[in-house]
C-alpha cells in the first residue's frame, strides 16, 4: 500500500506533508462546526459562530500561506519521490497558489459574510423577505468579487473561471458553455416528449401521513444497505440537505415532511453518494491534498450515481418496495411499477431539489447564467428576481414573480458564496451516465445483479475507480482511466433517452 510518508532523502517533502496534515485537522474542526451549524446550533449562538469560523478561517490560511512553504515546494520538487508523492506535491503547489493570491483579512471577512447571510437566510425565506436578504447578500458578493479579481490576478483567469476552479478544478467557462448549449439544444424538446408520453399514464400517489420516525428509520435501513459506514458517519435533519465532515466522521443531512417520504428517502439516498465517497477515500494518505475528493463534479457523480442511476433503477426500486411498504403499511401506490412511475414522472417545478431528472438541468442552467454575470459585475445582486423570473419561464415554464422563497433565495448555495458550485450538478449527472455506461461495457450482468439486490459490482467499481483514486489524477486523466474517455455528455443524453423514452 501506498502511504504519505517520505523517503529520508526528502526532508522538504516532509515538511510538506506536516504542515498539511495539520491543516486536515484544522478542517475538520471546521467541517464539524460547520455541521452543527446547520443543523444543531441554537439561533442565539450565530454570532458567536461566525466569529470562531472566521477565526479558525484566518488561522487555516496562515498555515497554507507560510512564507517557509514556497522554498519547500521548490526543494521537494528535486527530491526522490514516488509518482503517488508527486501527485501530492502538485496538489500542495495548486493549494499554496490559490491560497496566496488572497490576503488573510479578506478571507476572514469572507467567513463572516457568509456565516451572517447563511443564518439569516434560514428566517427569511420562510418569511419571503427578499429585502432583508439583500442586505446580507450584498456583502457576500462584494467579498466574493474580491476573491475572484486576487485569484484573477494570480492565475491568469477570468474572474468566474476562478470561482469554477475551487470546485471543478480546470474547468473553464469556455468548456462549460458549449456543453450548456448543446443542452439547450435537445433538453426542452425531450421534456415535451416524455411528457407526452407519460400523459396517459395512471400514477397512483402514497397515502400518508408518513411519521417522521418512520421515514428515518427506513432512511437508516437503506443507507446501511447502499453501505454506509455508521460507525464513522451519522444522518441528521437540516433546512437544506448535504454532506459534509471528513472520511472518519462523515456528517449528513436529509429533511422530513409527513405529507410525502420520497423527498427524504431520495435525499438520503443522495447524501450516502457522497458519503461513500468520503469513507471510500485511500485510507494511508489522509490528511494529504491528494486524499481529497477530485472535484465537486466527480463527488456529485457519486452522489448521482446512487439517487439517480441506482435510486431510480426499475430493479433497484424492486428491492425497495417491500422495505416501504413494511415502513408505512401495504398499499398499492408502493408496487415496484408505481414506484418507478412516481421517481420518473417529469413535471417542470419551481425547487431545483425537488426536480425531476430531465429539468434538473434547466436549474443549473439558470443559476450559472446568472452567477456568472454577478461575479463579473455584469449586473447587481438587485437585478436577480427579473433575472430569475425571465429565465424560469424560457427554460421551464414557470411564473416566479414575487415569490422570492421558490425562487432565488431557495438554495443556501449564494449565502453561503458557492458561486461557482452549480455547474457541478449537471457535470456529476454526465460523469454518473458515463460511468454506468462503462460498467454496462464492463460487467454485462450488471442490470440482473442490481434487480437481484446484488449492488457489491457498482461499489467495487466506484471504490477502484473513483473513490480510491482520489486527487491523484488530473480530472480529464481521472476519467480516462475510468471510462476510456474524458467526459463525454452523449452518454448523458443516452441515458435519458433510454430511460423516458424507450
Amino acid at each position: 500500500m501506498v502511504t504519505a510518508t517520505a523517503p529520508v532523502a526528502a526532508p522538504a517533502y516532509a515538511r510538506l506533508a506536516r504542515n498539511f496534515e495539520r491543516l486536515h485537522h484544522l478542517d475538520h474542526l471546521h467541517s464539524i462546526a460547520y455541521w452543527d451549524q446547520a443543523a444543531m446550533m441554537p439561533p442565539g449562538g450565530a454570532q458567536a459562530r461566525a466569529a470562531a469560523l472566521g477565526e479558525l478561517a484566518a488561522l487555516m490560511h496562515q498555515h497554507r500561506t507560510d512564507p517557509a512553504l514556497a522554498q519547500a515546494l521548490a526543494d521537494a520538487a528535486d527530491e526522490p519521490l514516488d509518482d503517488f508523492q508527486r501527485a501530492n506535491l502538485r496538489e500542495m503547489g495548486r493549494e499554496w497558489r490559490a491560497a496566496n493570491a488572497l490576503p488573510e483579512d479578506l478571507v476572514q471577512r469572507s467567513q463572516l459574510a457568509t456565516a451572517r447571510c447563511e443564518h439569516a437566510w434560514r428566517r427569511q425565506r420562510p418569511a419571503n423577505d427578499w429585502a432583508g436578504f439583500l442586505v446580507n447578500f450584498e456583502a457576500v458578493v462584494a467579498t466574493a468579487r474580491e476573491q475572484a479579481q486576487h485569484l484573477s490576478q494570480q492565475l491568469g483567469l477570468r474572474p468566474y473561471d476562478t470561482m469554477l476552479d475551487r470546485f471543478e478544478l480546470g474547468m473553464r467557462c469556455a468548456r462549460l458553455d458549449p456543453l450548456f448549449a448543446d443542452l439547450r439544444g435537445w433538453l426542452p424538446g425531450l421534456v415535451q416528449q416524455v411528457q407526452a408520453r407519460q400523459q396517459g399514464e395512471v400514477v397512483l400517489q402514497p397515502q400518508g401521513p408518513f411519521p417522521v420516525e418512520a421515514q428515518r428509520k427506513l432512511c437508516l435501513q437503506v443507507m446501511e444497505m447502499l453501505g454506509f459506514d455508521f460507525s464513522q458517519g451519522r444522518i441528521d435533519v437540516s433546512t437544506h440537505p448535504f454532506a459534509g465532515g471528513v472520511p472518519e466522521d462523515v456528517r449528513l443531512t436529509t429533511r422530513y415532511e409527513t405529507g410525502e417520504f420520497i423527498t427524504s428517502l431520495l435525499g438520503a439516498i443522495h447524501e450516502t453518494g457522497h458519503g461513500r465517497y468520503e469513507q471510500g477515500r485511500p485510507r494511508a494518505w489522509l490528511g494529504q491534498p491528494v486524499s481529497l475528493a477530485r472535484s465537486m463534479g466527480i463527488h456529485e457523480s457519486q452522489s448521482l450515481s446512487f439517487e439517480m442511476q441506482l435510486g431510480r433503477h426499475p430493479g433497484f426500486l424492486a428491492t425497495l418496495a417491500p422495505l416501504i411498504a413494511a415502513a408505512f403499511g401495504d398499499q398499492p401506490a408502493f408496487e415496484p411499477e408505481n414506484l418507478r412511475r412516481l421517481v420518473t414522472r417529469v413535471k417542470p417545478g419551481l425547487i431545483r431539489v425537488d426536480a425531476d431528472e430531465v429539468t434538473y438541468a434547466a436549474h443549473v442552467m439558470l443559476r450559472y447564467d446568472i452567477e456568472r454575470r454577478l461575479i463579473e459585475g455584469e449586473i447587481e445582486a438587485a437585478d436577480i428576481p427579473p433575472l430569475w423570473d425571465a429565465g424560469m419561464a424560457a427554460l421551464l415554464g414557470q411564473d416566479t414573480r414575487g415569490n422570492f422563497a421558490d425562487g432565488p433565495m431557495q438554495d443556501v448555495h449564494w449565502p453561503e458564496a458557492m458561486f461557482g458550485y452549480f455547474p457541478c450538478y449537471t457535470l456529476g449527472a454526465m460523469y454518473a451516465a458515463q460511468w454506468f455506461a462503462t460498467m454496462r461495457r464492463d460487467l454485462p450482468g450488471l442490470d440482473a445483479s442490481i434487480a437481484a439486490g446484488q449492488l457489491s459490482p457498482v461499489f467495487g467499481w466506484l471504490q477502484a475507480n473513483i473513490w480510491q483514486q482520489a486527487s491523484r489524477w488530473p480530472t480529464d486523466e481521472l476519467a480516462q482511466r475510468a471510462s476510456g474517455e474524458v467526459l463525454n455528455p452523449a452518454h448523458y443524453r443516452a441515458h435519458l433517452e433510454a430511460r423516458y423514452l424507450a
